[in-house]
């Protein structure tokens, strides 16, 4: 039975090994790199919210007074200056409110903007091995969805929490002398519910956790699927994809639903804590009033202090709940800032000059997953002005091969080396601007054509890209075009044809002037009349330079200097073609078999009897 692609990993999220303390503790190094910075702006914000919070309080106190002074006594002179006092107190409280969000809210999204920042840099430097594990859509749900909770860290959540607990001390302070009785008695109930809310949000995490992961499948599956439209639609697989998805966003509105069960629990836990509350102290008041232990107006305001002492505790309902998802975030932010980047790695310290480009490979093997070899003790040399050619079946190790001569991977043993260089202890920034790199899945971005080719050096004169262009033969189409370079090509470059991705492909990196050049069948997207066109550029390209080529059309590497024959992950021939062809072993096997498929396919009946000599020239 087939598995649904996103009903891959549908068990639910065990819950966080260490107690919630420990996690915080854990995550303290990340939140105060936040909070420190900031620490200024969040000492305006607590200042704000103890001025809204005293100015809030002032309504409230001001029922006893007019009760029992006022109203009660009839001291009408006091009227006046009351109302105004609570009218100013009124405004305090709004325009600090106003100020406090401004403040706080627009420095939480200026700290979302960084933070998405930060970890898209660090992403962009992790190693091919990070991204041979992780889809490219479920990264950027990673980098754009993961930091957004942190805003409830910097911006007004917390505040307005750590207000709301003072507003509660404050409170209890003029409940305690108002009536010690009733202030026990609500106590009891707001410390047995404490408890409960401290197990439900140990309960609740877990669930963010995962909603933050499913969150991520369902955008990477998303991502690929309207990446590969055109493979979709050729397989009339739309309906295929809609229950892909469909399939996600169910398991995504499972996960809310189960929070927003949890978190509406809690709300009618407090509600019912509220109604309880309230007629324990009915109750309660009611008798004391009656044995004039205390007045109708303190009754009154111990019925208002109550609710901001309660309030609070309603308040960690919905704070908490976003606390909690914020730390869900930061900590699966902090896994992706806790992977460590390529040029954090402690052994390359060795400083390239420009190199002359000799590769040597001695006795190299890799694996991508322990215990299974890809490359086997593979040994080679390849010279500065050389070519030096890999075939071999699909799987063979070719690209793996590519792989450790651009220094992607490191080998699991023996040595790759640079001009006598290891380039295990090569620093990065100073090998990675000396190589080029022509992939058979061509890349373009979504810009201008003079845009995508200044890629390789972007600060390059308009002459210079005008010469990459010319003998790659990208200006025999870019000039037929209205905006001729400026011509937009859409995304990777939908708008031009194969052939002409991949010439401006190859422009790219005759721009960048790379003393090693790795060619991954530069021409396998070219008909005959456009290969013909750029071979000269290519010939070009490859002058003085040291070149890696990998082909499955072998008639395009005839000219290699030398030709590495790689099966099941080792070099099983070396030579040069005609050494090799007259060998008659793998290689010619391969080289003839392909050749007389070409023959069939595209010549003419009579032509193709020389095999060795109808090859085109690299």
């Amino acid at each position: 039975m087939l598995l649904h692609p996103l009903q891959l990993n549908v068990a639910p999220t065990p819950k966080p090994k260490m107690p919630s303390p420990e996690r915080l503790r854990a995550l303290w190094p990340d939140i105060r790199e936040l909070i420190i910075p900031r620490r200024g702006l969040l000492a305006a914000g607590f200042a704000l919210m103890l001025v809204n919070r005293v100015a809030g309080l002032v309504l409230p106190a001001s029922t006893k007074f007019l009760i029992d002074d006022i109203i009660g006594k009839g001291r009408g002179e006091y009227l006046t200056p009351l109302l105004i006092a609570v009218v100013s107190a009124t405004l305090l409280q709004g325009g600090t409110s106003f100020a406090l969000t401004q403040l706080l809210s627009k420095a939480a999204q200026r700290l979302i903007a960084e933070l998405r920042c930060k970890v898209q840099a660090h992403i962009g430097r992790l190693s091919l091995r990070f991204y041979d594990s992780n889809k490219t859509g479920t990264l950027v749900a990673r980098i754009m969805t993961d930091v957004e909770g942190i805003r409830n860290l910097i911006g007004t959540g917390l505040v307005e929490f750590a207000g709301g607990l003072l507003t509660a001390v404050l409170s209890l302070a003029v409940l305690l002398r108002i009536s010690p009785l009733m202030t026990g008695v609500t106590l009891v109930f707001i410390l047995l519910f404490g408890a409960a809310l401290q197990k439900a949000f140990s309960s609740i995490r877990p669930i963010f956790r995962e909603r933050g992961k499913i969150n991520a499948e369902v955008t990477g599956r998303l991502t690929e699927t309207l990446g590969g439209v055109r493979v979709v639609k050729g397989y009339h697989a739309e309906s295929r994809e809609e229950d892909v998805f469909a399939a996600g966003a169910t398991r995504l509105l499972n996960n809310v639903l189960k929070s927003l069960t949890a978190t509406s629990a809690m709300g009618l836990s407090a509600n019912v804590l509220l109604g309880i509350v309230g007629a324990t102290v009915m109750a309660i008041g009611t008798r004391q009033i009656w044995a004039k232990q205390i007045t109708l107006g303190d009754f009154v305001t111990f019925t208002a202090f109550m609710a901001f002492l309660i309030a609070p505790v309603a308040q960690i309902v919905a704070i908490g709940t976003q606390l909690t998802e914020a730390i869900a975030g930061l900590e699966r932010t902090r896994e992706i800032l806790h992977e460590v980047r390529e040029d954090e790695d402690p052994t390359r310290t060795a400083a390239l000059p420009p190199i002359e480009g000799h590769i040597v490979f001695d006795n190299v093997s890799f694996e991508y997953e322990p215990g299974k070899p890809v490359l086997k003790q593979i040994s080679f040399e390849s010279k500065p002005d050389t070519v030096t050619a890999l075939v071999g079946p699909s799987g063979s190790g070719k690209s793996t091969i590519i792989g450790l001569a651009a220094a992607f991977y490191k080998p699991g043993g023996g040595m790759v080396s640079v001009d006598g260089v290891d380039l295990a202890t090569a620093r990065l920034d100073t090998f990675r601007t000396q190589i080029g790199v022509v992939l058979q899945d061509t890349f373009l971005f979504d810009g201008s054509i003079r845009e995508n080719i200044a890629f390789a050096r972007p600060g390059a004169r308009e002459e210079e890209i005008l010469e990459a262009c010319r003998i790659a033969r990208v200006d025999e189409f870019a000039e037929r075009f209205e905006a001729k370079y400026d011509t937009i090509v859409g995304e990777r470059g939908v708008k031009l044809s194969g052939g002409q991705r991949q010439r401006v492909s190859i422009a790219r990196a005759i721009l960048a002037n790379p003393r090693i050049l790795i060619l991954d069948e530069a021409t396998s997207s070219l008909d005959s009349e456009s290969e013909a066109l750029i071979q000269e550029g290519l010939k070009y390209l490859m002058r003085n330079r040291t070149t890696f080529v990998i082909a499955h059309r072998l008639s395009t590497i005839r000219r290699a200097d030398q030709i590495l024959v790689v099966e099941d992950g080792r070099i099983i021939e070396r030579g040069d073609h005609d050494s090799l062809y007259a060998a008659k072993g793998r290689y010619w096997d391969l080289y003839t078999r392909q050749h007389g498929l070409e023959a069939n396919l595209f010549l003419a009946p009579g032509e193709g009897d020389d095999p060795p000599e109808r090859g085109r020239a690299a």
